[in-house]
């Protein structure tokens, strides 16, 4: 796993990885790299790329790869669409939030269909968890997971319908297909 968030998304993963469903799960191992924190969305995608090829030299099969970063609106990330074809051609999973993370925590708590930016994203965050922005409580958004990857599923369904493309999508959270990568392997 390589995100991009220093601290929200790997403390999202964090406590993801100790709910009794996938903590238990022998088939399961999620290990964070945390040398590509904070970095920019191709980078990401590169190192998460060089990883897989040690890892599979090192220790055999390695099932996936995610990376997990954000579009960034209004000033997106240089290179998206490079570090999504250089991820898709690696064999590297892709868990991309329009316009960012915090989109993905919103939807733990209410739909949300029309376009945001990054900076109204993170205030709706902290509208419904009443933190402070950076870092999250877990135990809030593990029980509300579920209904956070239908919102996600729902939202990727109607930019299909409506032939929006990437970066375009906003709102949306690839977030939904890593917790279905995990879960079904619990």
């Amino acid at each position: 796993m390589f995100c991009e968030g220093i601290r929200t998304e790997t403390d999202y993963i964090e406590a993801l990885r100790k709910e009794p469903a996938v903590r238990d799960s022998a088939s399961v191992e999620i290990r964070i790299d945390w040398t590509a924190s904070g970095a920019v969305p191709l980078t990401l995608v590169h190192k998460a790329a060089e990883a897989r090829d040690r890892y599979s030299q090192e220790e055999g099969e390695i099932d996936e790869v995610w990376c997990v970063f954000d579009v960034e609106w209004p000033h997106n990330h240089p290179n998206l669409r490079e570090a999504k074809e250089k991820a898709k051609a690696r064999n590297v999973n892709l868990a991309v939030s329009n316009p960012c993370f915090e989109l993905w925590l919103v939807l733990h708590f209410e739909e949300r269909t029309a376009w945001l930016n990054s900076d109204t994203a993170g205030k709706r965050r902290c509208q419904h968890d009443k933190s402070s922005g950076k870092g999250l409580e877990g135990s809030e958004y593990m029980p509300r997971r579920t209904v956070a990857a239908k919102r996600a599923r729902a939202l990727a369904a109607k930019h299909a319908g409506d032939v929006t493309e990437f970066p375009h999508d906003n709102p949306s959270s690839g977030m939904y297909l890593l917790l279905e990568a995990i879960e079904s392997n619990g």
